[in-house]
């Protein structure tokens, strides 16, 4: 499978409003294919790097290139459907809608924009990444009837339904146990390295360190003190 993605990041500095906290990231580069981890003190700004490398903040200053993109050059609107297409989100607290079943939230990409096409071919990827999770038994229930680890795979395959090139995943395993952590990494990690996707992956759980190509440790990539 060819390498794809990849995100490029020079000279960025990103500052919330009202807030004393400044994220000042030199530069950082994600190659296409590549899998990195990036740990770091709580509060140093991992999930903030995230949502920037998505697209999601706007930096001050610096620019952020997703794919050869820059970030910087798109309106709101461009940048979320460069999002939609390109990338694959995985937060920590899941972020699964309770009034959609598994089926739903696991295509939800393709029911809130027409970027992308729900087609045949879209809903066999979602039975194959079910299967594959372990989860196609679940299809139509609904979020509240699963487990903890039940619904990180949902999550996890909506973000992977839509092939991604860059998959940023918000400590994944955070709330889950070490055996269903294990099935949960084993699932994304091999799911990205199938596809030759990228991934930023924020974990405080240095277990999961070997399964990654390379360490990022932010405090060393800010020069901010850990």
């Amino acid at each position: 499978m060819q390498a794809r993605g990849g995100v490029l990041v020079d000279g960025v500095r990103f500052r919330y409003p009202a807030a004393e906290f400044e994220l000042n990231v030199p530069a950082f580069e994600l190659k296409p294919g590549e899998l990195v981890a990036c740990i770091g003190t709580s509060g140093i700004g991992k999930s903030t790097l995230l949502a920037l490398l998505a697209g999601i903040l706007q930096p001050a200053v610096g620019t952020i290139e997703l794919g050869g993109q820059d970030l910087g050059a798109l309106g709101e609107e461009a940048r979320r459907k460069l999002r939609l297409r390109e990338v694959g989100l995985v937060f920590q607290e899941f972020e699964l809608l309770d009034h959609l079943s598994v089926r739903e939230n696991i295509l939800l990409p393709y029911l809130v924009s027409r970027v992308l096409a729900l087609d045949d071919e879209a809903r066999e990827r979602m039975l194959a990444l079910a299967t594959s999770a372990g989860i196609e038994a679940l299809l139509e229930r609904h979020p509240r009837e699963l487990s903890m680890g039940e619904r990180q795979r949902v999550a996890i395959c909506r973000a992977l339904i839509t092939r991604p090139s860059v998959v940023l995943a918000d400590e994944p395993t955070g709330n889950l146990d070490p055996t269903t952590s294990q099935r949960v990494l084993e699932l994304l990690i091999g799911e990205v390295r199938a596809s030759g996707a990228s991934l930023v992956m924020v974990t405080h759980d240095y277990s999961l360190l070997d399964s990654l190509d390379r360490v990022v440790d932010l405090a060393e990539l800010t020069g901010v003190p850990a």
